[in-house]
């Protein structure tokens, strides 16, 4: 019996190795490119590619490359914290972007990362790296700086003592720097990220809470310019759009939007 869920668990972490090559590439790939992101022999792989274009969970395009199908995303919109989120946020969403023209985007934790779950922009919007269902580090982005400043205290000691990500000259540049970004954060209700992810953009963001004041996510704005004073005038927009989904969010009668144990690891 041991063995028998062994070689199980083993095949399992094969499939979610195929899986997590396309989502970190993104674009359709050749068996031979996913056997060699994946790090599995290329028959493992066809034969897993296989099984999962029957499935539905992968599709083949007009060249034989595999990428996401359909399924996959039928099963990622039962996820509460991601469709039933939005849902809930999509109308203070809608309310801030046309109070701003701004690049709107709500975004939950996990782990050591922000993951966006919703983005709004119009053509005059600034345009932005991140997207709708992106993962990147918390400290280089609004969202993920709100959402920093509340997390568990090994979530927050850990990404301090990781080496911080570059990605423009104004990125921060250390974990002293972070430490007081994230404590006026947590003083004046809302974060402020200075073209830390594109140089010609800032943002400003604000928690998302339950009943019992647990931050589950965070919803921000982002418009061109450079300093704090780029995006001040939109603080109680934002403010007011992260109080309107805490209250929808409080009315739904099971608790779905708590962060799982998972995300509070350390490890």
């Amino acid at each position: 019996m041991k063995d028998e869920m062994t070689v199980a668990l083993s095949a399992s972490r094969k499939i979610f190795a195929v899986l997590d090559a396309l989502h970190r590439t993104r674009r359709p790939m050749t068996l031979s490119a996913i056997a060699r992101a994946a790090g599995l022999p290329l028959s493992t792989v066809h034969r897993i590619a296989g099984d999962l274009a029957e499935w539905g969970g992968l599709e083949r395009d007009a060249r034989g490359r595999y990428q996401m199908g359909l399924h996959m995303w039928e099963l990622g919109s039962l996820a509460p914290r991601s469709t039933g989120l939005v849902d809930a946020a999509l109308p203070f969403l809608e309310d801030l972007y046309e109070a701003t023209h701004g690049n709107v985007r709500l975004g939950v934790r996990e782990g050591t990362e922000v993951i966006f779950v919703s983005h709004l922009s119009g053509h005059g919007s600034v345009p932005l790296r991140t997207r709708a269902a992106q993962r990147l580090p918390m400290p280089t982005t609004g969202v993920g700086l709100a959402l920093l400043a509340h997390a568990p205290n090994d979530v927050l000691e850990k990404v301090l003592t990781q080496e911080l990500p570059r990605f423009t000259p104004f990125t921060v540049p250390d974990s002293g720097a972070l430490r007081r970004l994230l404590a006026d954060a947590r003083r004046n209700g809302y974060a402020i990220c200075d073209r830390q992810m594109t140089s010609d953009a800032v943002s400003v963001a604000a928690p998302i809470r339950t009943m019992t004041g647990e931050v589950v996510a965070a919803v921000s704005v982002a418009v061109q310019g450079s300093g704090p004073e780029a995006v001040r005038r939109h603080v109680p927009a934002v403010l007011m759009a992260a109080r309107g989904i805490s209250r929808n969010i409080a009315r739904t009668p099971e608790p779905t939007w708590t962060t799982s144990p998972r995300l509070t690891q350390s490890a």
